[in-house]
């Protein structure tokens, strides 16, 4: 292919030059791709194909019009959305700076380890004492297929493994819900009987008539049929409403005595707990949180700990033009006429690093005590967000007693009793020694703990463990370590909440004179890394677009 095919004879670099002028780096990608000049990545986000609503910046894009790129950026903040804004504009050549407060990248993304130090707000300090090979995600653990984060692992090279998010013989466990208040019961147990009784209600009120404005006959004939099989319940009894369609209990709710060899049918958990006693513990309330779209099963987890992405995206911000500055809190962020002035930090002394452009990932809860030039409407709209108080205790154990004892490989145990959750590793079966998450809890429950000083964390965590799986919980511990969100630096909260996405959020969305704000608060994935890395390259193509119209 000539320089002289773009349309009208024009020369092809010229042609596209007017283009990205006149519709920004959007139209100019679009016109390349249909002129056959932009290849598909072997190793680009999976993304890129599917969606095509990205398209990582290139250094072509520059040298198309005639000059390199000479565009200087500052990125505050070295988590995900900072490192993958640093990473993605890299590839166009951009001069990235990025400035971290924390001697580490990641932001929450934190794999606590052995040796890993933490001094929270009000100077309780804490040192992990995890064997090597143990090792507690603080903050994301899982992450969903259908999540962007899954292509940057491929992209990178970061292996990953399943993550058992549900698990038929984890445990649910209330108190002060009636008779099976303090009882742990089977997560198979508790479908059973909540999808049992459901069913019979509904398949009685069908077949006497209750629906029949709603259905026709065919139709109440299918929805008996399915609920039949839904919640293993009987057939109609003729003339015997009341015995009709009952739920008597099977062997999904377990066995008492497994089915074995010869002359051994297995002996199933029966009768089922009344349906008073199933309703009023409340455990159908957890179902809900298996159908959510960003927690159904499969899940995944990096290989050695959520960090490896972090890391792995510094190493590759480090091979391009990318610099990571650690350790240099944010003092100032000034917009100039033309370009940024940030003021950081370093070893008791201020330093001023001046860019054409800045990418704020600071999260809202800190970057409203930062000093800045930022517009009336920006700081309104920064001081708006909530944030969302989380605790979190690793435990390291020196035998796997839920695996040995209570066969629980993998998965999570609900309650009510402030602990939240309890998370089993999944990883390292059958191994000597394992480390659960004691507690991952929000609200009002995450501040009681997160008060108290860390041995009393671990000693009230421990407690209300052992009602669930006994004196193992308490006799087989090793070491703890436990985060409460609201207290670490630099973070001051798990994540934010929005009281409204109205005015400012959107203002958020826009720049700020030379700044730019990115982040999973600016996203409707907010907790997640995927909302992180959308809001980075929302912002990267903002940024690139008048980058390129203006260079």
């Amino acid at each position: 292919m000539t320089d002289v095919d773009g349309p009208g004879g024009l020369r092809r670099r010229d042609f596209l030059t007017r283009v990205g002028i006149a519709g920004g780096a959007g139209a100019l990608y679009s016109t390349m791709d249909a002129m056959g000049l932009v290849a598909s990545p072997t190793n680009a986000p999976a993304a890129y194909a599917a969606a095509r609503d990205f398209r990582p910046p290139a250094a072509s894009d520059f040298t198309l019009r005639g000059r390199p790129n000479k565009t200087r950026v500052i990125v505050l903040g070295a988590g995900i959305a900072g490192l993958v804004t640093a990473y993605e504009l890299g590839k166009a050549g951009y001069e990235c700076t990025v400035v971290e407060a924390r001697e580490r990248p990641g932001g929450r993304n934190w794999t606590v380890r052995g040796g890993t130090r933490e001094t929270e707000i009000g100077g309780a300090e804490q040192v992990a004492g995890f064997d090597e090979g143990q090792y507690m995600n603080a903050g994301p653990a899982r992450i969903a297929q259908s999540m962007v984060t899954l292509d940057y692992c491929r992209e990178l090279g970061v292996p990953v493994e399943i993550f058992a998010n549900q698990n038929a013989d984890g445990f649910y466990y209330n108190e002060n819900v009636g008779a099976l208040s303090g009882t742990p019961v089977r997560h198979r147990t508790a479908k059973a009987d909540v999808y049992g009784y459901v069913s019979e209600l509904l398949a009685k009120a069908t077949d006497q008539g209750a629906l029949d404005a709603y259905l026709t006959a065919d139709d109440k004939q299918r929805l008996i049929s399915f609920l039949q099989g839904f919640g293993s319940v009987g057939g109609r009894v003729a003339g015997d409403p009341a015995a009709s369609f009952r739920y008597t209990g099977t062997s999904r709710r377990g066995y008492d005595v497994e089915p074995g060899a010869g002359n051994t049918p297995g002996v199933v958990k029966a009768p089922p707990y009344s349906l008073t006693d199933v309703f009023e513990s409340g455990l159908g309330r957890y179902f809900s949180f298996e159908f959510g779209y960003d927690q159904a099963m499969l899940m995944f987890q990096p290989v050695g700990g959520m960090d490896r992405i972090p890391y792995a995206l510094a190493e590759a911000v480090e091979r391009g033009r990318g610099t990571l500055i650690y350790g240099a809190p944010v003092s100032e962020i000034a917009n100039t006429p033309d370009g940024v002035g940030v003021t950081v930090e370093q070893r008791g002394r201020l330093r001023r690093l001046d860019a054409d452009y800045c990418v704020c990932t600071i999260p809202p809860t800190v970057l409203r005590g930062v000093p800045s030039n930022f517009a009336a409407a920006t700081k309104a709209a920064i001081a708006e967000p909530v944030g969302v108080t989380v605790g979190k205790i690793g435990l390291q154990y020196k035998r796997r007693f839920w695996e040995e004892d209570d066969r629980i490989f993998g998965g999570i145990t609900n309650t009510n009793v402030g602990l939240g959750t309890i998370w089993y590793p999944s990883t390292g079966f059958f191994g000597r020694k394992g480390t659960v998450v004691g507690y991952y809890n929000f609200g009002g429950d995450a501040v009681a703990y997160g008060d108290l000083p860390h041995g009393e964390r671990e000693a009230r965590a421990v407690a209300a463990g052992r009602r669930i799986h006994g004196d193992a919980y308490a006799t087989e511990l090793e070491q703890s370590f436990s985060v409460a969100w609201h207290k670490i630096p630099y973070t001051q909260g798990g994540w934010v909440s929005w009281p409204s996405r109205t005015a400012g959020y959107q203002t958020l969305l826009e720049a700020d004179g030379n700044t730019y704000f990115a982040g999973d608060h600016l996203s409707y994935f907010i907790a997640w890394q995927a909302g992180a890395i959308d809001s980075a390259r929302l912002a990267v193509t903002r940024l690139h677009e008048r980058a390129l119209a203006t260079s």
